[in-house]
């Protein structure tokens, strides 16, 4: 076993500055991880899930599931920070092309 692996592996669950996001546009998910004390903006975090997923258009929403399972939407620096701190321990990300309705 390669012992760096091991070690990073392990390191990475103790490294409570991470969330880890799942994100799912139509049938393909992708994970990544943001920095929960600074998360960046969401003009930026919106980027970065259109290129994740190779959307080419960027004409998309993106929601999030809530402690409660309840779908709130991302579409601003406040309530993208409110998604990444509420995390507990992963972000549940769902991407949806405009005007097709709720995300599933």
């Amino acid at each position: 076993m390669n012992r760096s692996f091991h070690k990073s592996q392990t390191l990475r669950f103790y490294d409570c500055s991470a969330v880890e996001v799942k994100s799912k546009f139509g049938a393909e998910f992708r994970r990544f991880s943001l920095d929960r004390h600074k998360p960046g903006k969401f003009e930026d975090f919106y980027k970065l899930v259109v290129h994740t997923h190779r959307i080419s258009s960027s004409d998309v929403t993106i929601g999030y599931a809530d402690v409660h399972g309840d779908l709130l939407p991302i579409n601003n620096d406040d309530n993208f920070c409110k998604a990444v701190s509420s995390a507990n321990p992963l972000l549940r990300v769902f991407i949806q092309k405009r005007g097709t309705g709720r995300p599933h």
